[in-house]
């Protein structure tokens, strides 16, 4: 959002801060000097709906006059799709690399795409110290988890 109201205040001849806090006061909105300024400046740290009231009532206009949306500084988040585009079936676009959480690719798959994965071989399946009886290694005998 754009805060616009300098623009408004001099479309009815208010010129000067000073004038304007004078306005105020006089409508019951006691602004301190660092508050005008940043409501003047344009960039104020925050405006209350009650300042927003008589701040409106004074100048005569509505909030859509003093705040202005700017829809081109809103960012999506990461990930996030138009909803066309989700919409949109698999197979009609380019071929989707999948990505992990932190963007980076993911390595292709071993063997065909269509393979479901099958057991481990015994070289590939990991001993984990502290399974077995007394803190040891595993039991003999008994399988090892992958």
């Amino acid at each position: 959002m754009k805060w616009n109201l300098r623009l408004a205040a001099a479309n009815r001849g208010i010129w000067k801060a000073s004038e304007l806090q004078r306005m105020l006061a006089g409508r019951g909105l006691v602004v301190s000097a660092g508050k005008m300024s940043g409501l003047w400046s344009g960039s104020p740290a925050s405006v209350k709906l009650d300042e927003l009231d008589v701040i409106c009532a004074v100048l005569g206009c509505g909030v859509e006059e003093l705040l202005l949306p700017e829809p081109g500084k809103v960012t999506r988040p990461a990930g996030d799709e138009q909803p066309a585009q989700a919409a949109a079936p698999a197979a009609a676009g380019p071929a989707v690399t999948p990505r992990r959480r932190d963007g980076r690719s993911l390595p292709p798959p071993s063997g065909g795409q269509d393979q479901e994965p099958g057991p481990r071989p015994a070289s590939q399946l990991h001993r984990l110290p502290g399974l077995g009886s007394n803190g040891a290694d595993p039991v003999p005998g008994l399988p090892l988890l992958p």
